[in-house]
Formats: C-alpha cells, structure tokens, sequence
C-alpha cells in the first residue's frame, strides 16, 4: 500500500530526528495524495529522506502524529497489537491483591498516540482521542482485550480534546458488563469507581504513589483535601491516622462516591467531614474563620490545558496555594499539585514561591510528587509529564 507523502519545511524535521512525536501543521511543505482523518502517511524531511510513519489529523494543529519511526514498520493490526502487549507486559508487576488498578497503556509514553487503557480489577476503561487512535478503534480495543484479558471493556472518548481532531464524543459499553459498584484496590483499600461518568476514566490513577505518601503523613493530623472528587487523598489520609479530614469539593455525585468509601473501608464516619462548595470561596471562608490545619492537599482539575492559558492558570494556582498556606499550622504539610501541561514544573514551582511570599509565609520544599510508574514519560516528549506536586513545610 502506498502511503501518502508528508515532506516538512526545511530546518523543521529537528524534533522527528529527536524522536518527538508530533508534527505541527505548521511544520508542513507539501502532501502528495489526499489523506483522510486517521489515515497512515509517511513523513520525509525536505531533503527526501524518511522520518517516520504517522497518522494524519487534519482538523488538529497537530497534524500527524507519529506510529513508528522504523521505515520497515508496516501499521497494521498486528503492530498495534504487539505495541499494546508491550505495555501491559511493563504493567505486570504493579498489579497484585493489593493494587488491582493501574493505567495500561499511556498514549505517546506507550508508543500509541491518543489511546489511554486503565485497568479496575476485570474492567478496562479505554479513550480514543486523536483521529489515529479512533480509526484503528476496534483493533486496539481487541488487542487490549486479548493482551488484558479484561472480560469487560467501556469506552470513555468523551474528552474535551477530541473536538480538537474534529471528532464528536461518544461513550459507553463495548462488551461484558459493569459490576455494581465497579470497585479497585490500591494499597489496599477499596475505593468505588465511576467509569460511566466520573472524572478521566473513573478514577485518577496517576496519583497512586501520591495518596501513599499523604497516607504516612497523616497520623494525628487535621487534613483539609481540596478538590476531592471521590476522596481518595481523604481515604488514604484515614488510612494514615489522620484524626480528621475535611473533603471539599463542587460535585455532590463525588462526595456521595468519597462517604461509601469511608464507608466501604470501615472508618468513623465522623473523622470524614464532606462539604459540597466551590473549593476557592471555602478556602476564603475557612481562612476568615480563622480555621487550622496540619496537613492541607491541593489536587485541582487542569487550569492550564496548553501553555496559552498558563497566565490564567498562574493565578488560580497562586490564589489557592496562598489561601492553603494561610491555613497550615506551623510546621504544617502542604501537599500541592497542577496536572496542566501548559504548566511546567519550574513554572509551578515560582507560582508556589510567589504564593508563600504574598501569604507572609516562609516554607520549605521537603519532597516532590509526579505520576506513578504506569504513567511513564517517554524521553523524547516531555509534555507527558503533565502531573508535577511540591510537598511543602510550613516554618
């Protein structure tokens, strides 16, 4: 099969030598032949020579994005597959009977742009999100399921960035069915999962190591966990010791998801106060009510989807880390994360350090967070390193 030809611009092939996934449309000289959305083309430097096999995106300025970059490679069922065995294989050892969910298969890092795969015990949660990943639906969804041996599979391509490649939303049930609750174990406690309608796939796997470090910190103290969707700093917190925790957070649905799993794991529901508001008024209420804290988390949705709203992020973030700063004790913990990848973790940091000097705050770095091991970061693309936290020390 002759695969239409993509030649890019001279002195813009550096990033493909570089191995980066991404080509903007920008980038682009010529195409020869007329591809269609999802479509496999060859990409060649202005030189002629061959840079990569990618798939064609025309409604997004990212206009390919890149399969394989080995000239033999032939994209077909059986490439797809074997990449998707690939990544649940370096999955294997993150599953046992105390952790039954993680992430499968992690897009670009896993060398399958637009497809995300996470795992909850016998269910697979999958998002097609680039026009590459949705023409090959059925192929990567079947390679997941004999590599998995997941018996059920939902489709959740229902992200904002799908409108980016032209591409309406859909959601639902692929095949078996969904246990009621669908239930996953992480360090083991159990935590309920909404893959139909919850936040990403249902739950934020990527801060499994995360919610591990608050729970060992948390003996003995008092805990405010912003943004807490369904609770699951707020569970480890309990775990931990924690002698009481205040979960806040906009969505009522999130906070009936968080008490069945203080529930479900036999706490006190009295250690567990939920309160359903917007998480920047509280914040300003709490600090008026002179309220007090040892250990405050901060794990807000994205406010930086690209690095053209990082301004506006900037002061969301600054607003927030300023307020939860305010409310620490001395010698109080503030745990603060952004999952904005228009956000880079040095930009985070001088948002944080500006936070604490408005505040009147003298505060120390004494640990960072990331993503756990089943998101990984592949070298050559760094905007795969979305989730970025600073574990801070009030003086």
């Amino acid at each position: 099969m002759t695969l239409s030809r993509v030649t890019l611009k001279p002195g813009r092939d550096k990033s493909l030598r570089q191995r980066h996934p991404w080509v903007y449309s920008g980038a682009i000289l010529r195409v020869e032949g007329a591809p269609l959305a999802g479509d496999t083309v060859a990409l060649h430097a202005a030189d002629g020579t061959f840079l990569a096999s990618a798939a064609w995106s025309p409604a997004s300025s990212i206009r390919a994005r890149v399969w394989s970059f080995d000239p033999s490679a032939v994209i077909d069922e059986g490439f797809l597959a074997a990449r998707i065995r690939a990544a649940v294989q370096a999955r294997e050892g993150l599953l046992d009977a105390q952790h039954t969910g993680c992430r499968l298969v992690h897009g670009e890092s896993d060398r399958l742009p637009g497809f995300i795969a996470d795992r909850y015990g016998d269910v697979g949660v999958v998002q097609l999100l680039t026009a590459g990943a949705e023409a090959w639906g059925d192929a990567l969804i079947a390679a997941l399921r004999d590599a998995s041996g997941c018996g059920t599979v939902y489709e959740r391509s229902d992200a904002d960035v799908r409108a980016l490649e032209g591409l309406g939303t859909r959601a639902g049930l692929v095949c078996g069915a969904l246990p009621v609750p669908l239930t996953l174990v992480e360090g083991g406690l159990r935590y309920r999962v909404d893959a139909a309608h919850g936040q990403k796939t249902g739950f934020f796997l990527d801060q499994r190591d995360n919610r591990a470090r608050v729970r060992s910190l948390s003996r003995g103290r008092d805990v405010l966990d912003c943004f807490c969707y369904s609770g699951g700093f707020t569970v480890s917190a309990l775990a931990g010791g924690a002698r009481s925790v205040l979960a806040v957070d906009s969505s009522g649905e999130a906070l009936s998801l968080g008490r069945a799993n203080v529930a479900d794991n036999g706490f006190d529901a009295a250690r567990a106060e939920w309160r359903d508001a917007d998480v920047f008024a509280e914040l300003r209420r709490l600090r008026d009510a002179r309220a007090a804290f040892d250990l405050v988390v901060l794990d807000p949705p994205k406010f930086a989807p690209t690095a053209q709203h990082a301004d506006k992020a900037a002061r969301a973030y600054k607003d927030i880390n300023l307020l939860g700063l305010k409310l620490l004790r001395p010698g109080g913990l503030l745990a603060t994360f952004s999952c904005s990848g228009g956000v880079s973790a040095d930009l985070f940091q001088k948002i944080v350090a500006g936070a604490a000097l408005d505040a009147g705050v003298d505060a120390a770095i004494v640990g960072r967070f990331g993503a756990s091991a089943d998101h990984p970061v592949a070298l050559a693309f760094p905007e795969g390193e979305y989730l970025k936290g600073l574990l801070l020390r009030k003086a």
